[in-house]
């Protein structure tokens, strides 16, 4: 079958049959380009027509293409659908905006037709609940578009600009990811909306005195989950401030390379973070520092009294499993497929983590650590050996090194899980044959062979 006569057809069937196009809701469109090549124009207007044969649609899965600040009908299609509740925008180079910014600074790089152009977009997505703006190269929005900008300090409820942010009244689920301090920064982040959930990954105009200011914004009280991925946090201050005042926390994530630091002319005492609220935190610094110890005496000092699980995949000598309940096994199934070729077990994935906890529980196991003597009219009778055990005993906290999509190595889902599409673990390529049995044969059901698709739901991300 050739490239793109499914969707043909499925465009036929759908136009053919509007009652049946109206109670679409989610539409996976087959990855039908080359590893790094872009997805061909033909391929990109045919689900555009598809979108627009579906009036309802709610979630277009697997297919997303670059945006480039140019127009294109499937971006235009699905800015007209009134009931989508998720979008993720991959924002591309524009030749354009290259060439002026050799010989300009930001702000001004867009024009006002591109602005306008991206802004208007949005203007139906009413509906819209989950949000995806991510630069996977040199992709430029300006600050402006990200939010609106208040015009009277005094009064926070006069604002101007075209912030798209403030265009989606159901925004509830926000990632921000992978753009430099020109397009968003720490004045971008105090004006953020009101959100349940914010994912922060790879903003480097974003400092630890960013997040500790927009700790204190109103419009921060409603966060339930919050990520902070690649963030290079200098002060364990910042992650304080926000665990202490984001009032309505559940889960935070936090991952860097570089361990959070107390500034030498600060005083700690301990709890030197908490939250009364927090249930779930990632935990995940890859450079031994003071802030596992700081985590480990704040919890211990009753800082996090409704926490309830914890996933450290870089827990240095073991001392946030030493915190948690006791476990007789943390390996998994899949895991032991591996052991005998323990060195192709990939350092930093969860694999090697759970084989490093794993092997500090049997170490406690082979350690003697309470001896038991029984004595009597000053006799000693017998001794007793009783080796030990990773944990503590009556803890309610559980430790995990399960990851977000199953059979993952990596603990969190990343744009790659959702643009490429994971995985079977262990199952055969796909190349059609589930269609087989048609009379017309292979030259019917047969296409390129390629990895059976896994759904990723977009709330893992949070």
């Amino acid at each position: 079958m050739k490239t793109g006569v499914r969707l043909k057809l499925l465009r036929r069937t759908l136009r053919g049959r509007a009652f049946l196009a109206q109670h679409v809701r989610e539409m996976k469109v087959p990855n039908l380009q080359a590893d790094g090549d872009p997805i061909p124009k033909a391929t990109t207007d045919i689900v555009a027509s598809i979108v627009m044969a579906c009036p309802n649609l709610e979630k277009l899965v697997g297919f997303h293409p670059v945006y480039g600040h140019e127009f294109n009908r499937l971006t235009h299609a699905l800015s007209t659908r009134r009931r989508l509740k998720e979008h993720i925008w991959l924002i591309g180079e524009n030749a354009a905006i290259t060439q002026r910014s050799q010989k300009q600074l930001a702000p001004g790089l867009m024009d006002p037709e591109q602005k306008g152009l991206f802004v208007n977009y949005h203007n139906m997505w009413s509906s819209l609940t989950t949000f995806f703006l991510h630069s996977p190269g040199q992709g430029i929005l300006e600050k402006d578009v990200f939010v609106n900008e208040k015009s009277n300090w005094n009064d926070p409820r006069k604002v101007r600009g075209p912030g798209i942010l403030h265009r989606l009244p159901s925004l509830e689920n926000l990632c921000i990811s992978n753009f430099d301090m020109d397009d968003f920064d720490d004045y971008t982040l105090q004006h953020l909306p009101p959100l349940r959930s914010l994912r922060l990954q790879d903003l480097e105009g974003v400092t630890f005195w960013g997040l500790s200011e927009f700790s204190r914004t109103r419009n921060a009280f409603s966060i339930r989950k919050l990520a902070l991925i690649n963030m290079d946090v200098l002060y364990i201050s910042a992650i304080s401030n926000l665990l202490l005042q984001l009032k309505n926390l559940k889960k935070f994530t936090l991952v860097q390379d570089t361990s959070p630091e107390v500034p030498p002319e600060e005083i700690v005492i301990q709890p030197i973070m908490a939250s009364p609220q927090l249930e779930f935190l990632h935990w995940d610094i890859l450079v031994p520092g003071s802030a596992n110890d700081n985590i480990v005496a704040s919890i211990r000092t009753g800082g996090f009294p409704h926490l309830r699980t914890i996933r450290a995949p870089n827990d240095h000598y073991g001392m946030i499993q030493a915190l948690c309940k006791p476990r007789g096994q943390i390996e998994l199934p899949s895991d032991w497929s591996t052991k005998a070729g323990a060195s192709n077990i990939p350092e930093g994935g969860l694999k090697a983590a759970r084989r490093a906890a794993q092997q500090r529980l049997e170490d406690a196991w082979t350690t003697v650590q309470f001896k038991v003597v029984v004595e009597e009219d000053g006799v000693v009778h017998e001794i007793f050996d009783l080796n030990g055990f990773m944990g503590t005993v009556g803890s309610r906290i559980e430790y995990s090194l399960e990851p977000d999509v199953e059979g993952s190595d990596h603990a969190l889902v990343d744009f790659e899980d959702v643009i490429v599409g994971e995985e079977e673990a262990g199952s055969q390529r796909c190349r059609g044959a589930w269609n087989a049995e048609h009379p017309a044969g292979m030259r019917w059901w047969g296409h390129a062979e390629r990895p059976r698709w896994k759904p990723v739901d977009l709330t893992k991300f949070f």
